[in-house]
This record gives structure tokens, sequence and C-alpha cells, in this order.
């Protein structure tokens, strides 16, 4: 089972709500194995709770144009093809600008002389690791990179057949957070009861209706606000999963890179059930495409 948490922007409890989800399981569930994805290679923190032990680190790279002077016969072909503009053929031997290539191979392909290969540039880099019973991984976008869908893919390269796997998406509904949410069973759509809340809610929920995925809201500090948001998933027929509430306790454990579940009596109790519930709808929704 894969579930992806994602929201409409950032600062929503993200993180939190995957990290703490992983932990709640993980101690309550014998013989299942969890994994925890982090695809925000942006700004990646899931280990700034869970504290893994990384134990293998690898660069990642994309494929990218290399052209041979002496075969090219500048007949700007490539450049024709080419959608992005990452090779430019002005009646001239090729220019390649990496950082705009898709990693396609398609200039590789359409060259008639073969004067085209492949070479690797590096995007980022991917750790893999060890916290408790969890499983994890995450990627490092490389500074400046502005492509982060590879890495993204990199890393969910390491979702399981067998077990949960739980993948902290990027927010936003952007590329690199399709790449993140394709595949899934179910999404979880974490925000906040704020005007801007509910604006970015709703785009994330056109995205997630558009992949036709199953999915159902949780509402973070649910007390804070107004009912807009409340009012707004159940105009539209959309689950609200869990509401936490806006607690002293969670905002000093967050601040000190704790588990909520850790110092708020019942709250681990929430997420197992939070668990559950998502367990019924995917079943559901199988039975019913069955």
């Amino acid at each position: 089972m894969i579930i992806t948490i994602a929201s409409g922007k950032g600062g929503t409890g993200k993180t939190t709500v995957a990290t703490n989800l992983a932990v709640s399981i993980s101690s309550s569930i014998d013989n299942t194995p969890v994994w925890v994805l982090d695809c925000d290679v942006e700004e990646p923190n899931c280990h700034l709770f869970l504290k893994p032990e990384i134990y293998t680190s690898e660069a990642v790279g994309v494929p990218v144009p290399k052209v041979d002077k002496e075969k090219c016969t500048a007949c700007g072909k490539c450049g024709q093809f080419c959608e992005y503009s990452a090779i430019v053929a002005l009646k001239t031997v090729p220019i390649t600008f990496p950082e705009l290539c898709h990693g396609c191979g398609g200039c590789s392909l359409i060259c008639p002389e073969g004067a085209i290969s492949e070479t690797k540039r590096r995007v980022g880099m991917l750790e893999k690791g060890q916290s408790g019973d969890i499983g994890f991984v995450h990627g490092r976008l490389r500074v400046g990179e502005a492509m982060s869908p590879p890495l993204i893919r990199a890393v969910k390269k390491f979702v399981f057949k067998k077990g949960l796997t739980l993948i902290d998406a990027p927010p936003g509904t952007s590329c690199p957070v399709i790449e993140a949410i394709k595949g899934s069973d179910f999404v979880i759509l974490v925000t906040e009861p704020t005007p801007f809340g509910l604006n970015d809610l709703t785009l994330a929920v056109d995205m997630v209706k558009q992949l036709n995925i199953p999915f159902g809201v949780l509402i973070n500090r649910a007390d804070i606000g107004d009912n807009r948001v409340s009012e707004y998933c159940q105009a539209e027929g959309i689950p609200i999963l869990l509401q936490i509430p806006d607690n002293r306790k969670i905002a000093e454990a967050y601040s000190r890179g704790m588990m909520i579940v850790d110092v708020v009596p019942g709250l681990r109790e929430t997420f197992m059930d939070l668990y559950f519930r998502i367990k019924k709808m995917c079943g559901q929704q199988h039975n019913e495409e069955a």
C-alpha cells in the first residue's frame, strides 16, 4: 500500500503527519514493513524527526547530450527536435544547455551521423537509511538545480510491494508533486482552516481528481481560522479524515524535532485509526472498480 501525504501549500504539517503516522504504525502492527520516502527533495526534513542512520549514499544523474564535433555536419535536426532548447544548432556544431535537458534521448536517436552520445549530469544525492523499524529514503537536490522530477523518480524506486510506503510529497500542485503522487493508492491532503489553506486545497483537490486517486483531507490546527474548509469538503463530498487541534504541546514537540505522538496522550491511537480508515476506503474503492 502506498499512501502519499501532500498539500496545496507549504507549512501545513505534511511532514508531521507522514512521520508520526509511520511511527504509530511501525510500533503497533507487527510484521508490517514501513518505509518513508521523502520526495520533497528541495527541502527534505523527515530526517529531522525520524533521525535515521544513513548507510548508503549515491549520486543521481540524468542523461544529457554530448556532441562529437568530428562527426557533426551541422544539419540542425537535433535542435529542431528538442522542444526545450537544450540543444541548439545555428548552422554550426550544436551548443548544449544541460540544465534544460529532460533526458529523453531524442537528439541522439535523430542524429543521422551518430554524432550525439549521452553523458551523465548530477542533479542530486539519494540517501538510504533506517530509523528503528522504519526504512528511510530521501533525495537532496543539488543547489541551483531546476528539475527535481528525476531525483523524485530515483527515490520512488524504493517503493516496496510488501508493507506500507508513506511518501512525503513536495508542496503545491506542480510537476514535482504530480511525479511524487503518481502510482499511489491513496492521498492525504493536509490543509489548515484559513483562506490561503482553502484556496490551495481546491487546487490540490483538482489535481488529485485528475490523477484519479482516492483521497481525503486532514485539517491541521483545526480550531483556528474559520469553517470554510469543512464546508467546502462537505459540499464536495470529500471525507475529512482527521482534525488535529492547535495544541501548544504539538508546537513545542515539532520545534524540538520530536514526535508529537510521544507527547500528546492518545494521539498514537488517533493516527492508527486514520490508517485503518484509509485501508477501509481503499478496500471499498477496489471493490467498486472490480
